[in-house]
């Protein structure tokens, strides 16, 4: 294969040292890009002895020398300089070939191109900076090599990250700890994300030690633009460690004086619904987490998305006075409950004594996503000694309007499945009015929330 190449080119090159495939390459370019995987330079040579242009573009605007930099052969990257190249070309993404050796930690390659005048602040068309690039590779010598040839740390990309921030997220803690020195915390916070953010949501305990170490603020919340990439709107560091299970990571932060109630989802109601680590409920509940919080968003989320209502109205004791040897939620029962996944109906859990004057208002929001329902005497019992009692006897006592009874038909017949899929929604063939009202978005709080700044 290799002399059939050499000695009989395909048609689609012949005729010129600088034609083009129908991919646009040149023969230079297939030649760098074959003397790097077999050794043959000696064919790159003798295009240039014929005057092939150096830095005629190919596939996706990159010449000879972005192909050879981006493989580290510092051999013909040295033959390209040495015949013309242009050490700053650019791809049509606006990279350069030391961007491209940056990317991969070819040291020597980007030695080479820096002596010949290779620009150190050149951007992409993301704006992301030579140094951002380098800063995913974990090579501590590359950055120093950027930094000493006068690299900006504080150049952020369009999306707002700094090269520190991309350092924390891959946690390269080696990285970090050059990129510290010589990034401005003013620049930081103008771009929204603590690095913090990045460790925390990349799982590394010990590149957040250092940001700490370092005085990063636990407390920093995402800026507004920045939390519209997350469904759940989190804006706390201590909110990605909870969502990745990351117990290490949350000790450090709660240690270094993260508030455990910033989010507009509390982090032990995230654990409570999603993660269930009982470590990390202890964590939370030893810093001051708030474990008689009523969240409203919460709540509202879990009926918007059809969760059945109706089964935490079916009491086993009616509307039948209470046993006078119930018990109630002793520690027993509820140690028991533990183990049976939770047997104990909804009128057991919310009228003890440490939810009891939540009753009111939860009973209260479950009649927005039902038609009537039946009071069991131990449920009606704590609500009648709340301030919404009126507000549920006038829903109670009323037919309930036409309007709403059509939308609990409608959300009956999609079932549970459907009103979760954002697919199937939004492909329903009904008014997008119709289905914000199926979905119940006048109660999106959480949508609310979410689009609240900080």
């Amino acid at each position: 294969m290799k002399q059939r190449f050499i000695g009989a080119p395909c048609p689609a090159v012949s005729g010129s040292v600088d034609s083009r495939t129908l991919r646009g390459q040149t023969p230079l370019l297939l030649a760098a890009e074959g003397a790097i995987r077999s050794g043959r330079a000696d064919l790159v040579q003798l295009l240039l002895l014929q005057g092939s242009s150096v830095d005629k573009e190919g596939l996706h605007g990159r010449c000879p020398l972005h192909e050879a930099s981006r493989l580290g052969n510092v051999e013909l990257v040295t033959r390209l300089l040495e015949a013309g190249a242009r050490p700053d070309p650019r791809s049509h993404y606006g990279l350069t070939p030391l961007a491209l050796a940056a990317q991969n930690a070819h040291l020597e390659v980007m030695e080479n191109l820096l002596r010949r005048g290779a620009d150190v602040l050149s951007q992409a068309q993301d704006e992301a900076s030579i140094l951002y690039e380098a800063s995913a590779s974990g090579d501590p010598a590359v950055i120093s090599l950027l930094l000493e040839y006068g690299a900006d740390a504080n150049v952020a990309k369009n999306m707002g990250h700094m090269p520190i921030h991309r350092a924390a997220h891959r946690g390269h803690l080696q990285v970090l700890n050059l990129l510290i020195p010589v990034t401005s915390k003013g620049e930081v916070d103008d771009s929204g994300i603590n690095p913090l953010h990045s460790a925390a949501a990349g799982g590394h305990a010990h590149c957040i030690k250092a940001l700490l170490d370092a005085g990063f603020e636990p407390n920093d919340m995402l800026h507004p633009w920045a939390q519209r990439s997350y469904d759940d709107g989190r804006k706390s560091a201590l909110f990605f460690t909870v969502l990745n299970n990351d117990v290490p990571s949350a000790k450090l932060l709660l240690e270094a004086g993260a508030m455990a109630n910033q989010d507009p989802i509390k982090c032990l109601q995230v654990i409570s619904l999603r993660v269930g680590n009982y470590e990390l409920i202890n964590l939370l509940l030893r810093y001051g987490a708030n474990v008689n919080y009523y969240c409203k968003v919460v709540l509202r989320m879990l009926c918007n998305y059809g969760y059945d209502l109706a089964r935490c109205f079916d009491c086993p004791y009616g509307t039948a006075p209470i046993p006078d040897d119930y018990e109630g939620w002793t520690d027993t029962v509820i140690k028991d409950t533990m183990v049976t996944d939770f047997i104990m109906t909804f009128c057991e859990v919310i009228t003890v004594s440490w939810l009891k004057h939540l009753s009111g208002q939860v009973v209260l929001v479950l009649l927005d996503y039902l038609d009537h329902v039946t009071l069991c005497s131990k449920l009606k019992a704590a609500v009648m000694e709340q301030q919404q009692w009126p507000d549920i006897c006038r829903l109670q006592e009323s037919a309930r309007c036409l309007q709403h009874l059509c939308r609990l038909q409608v959300r009956s017949c999609l079932g549970r499945l459907r009103l979760r899929s954002p697919v199937f929604m939004s492909f329903l063939p009904v008014p997008e009015r119709l289905k914000d009202y199926i979905l119940y978005r006048e109660y999106d709080l959480y949508g609310k929330q979410s689009s609240t700044p900080g």
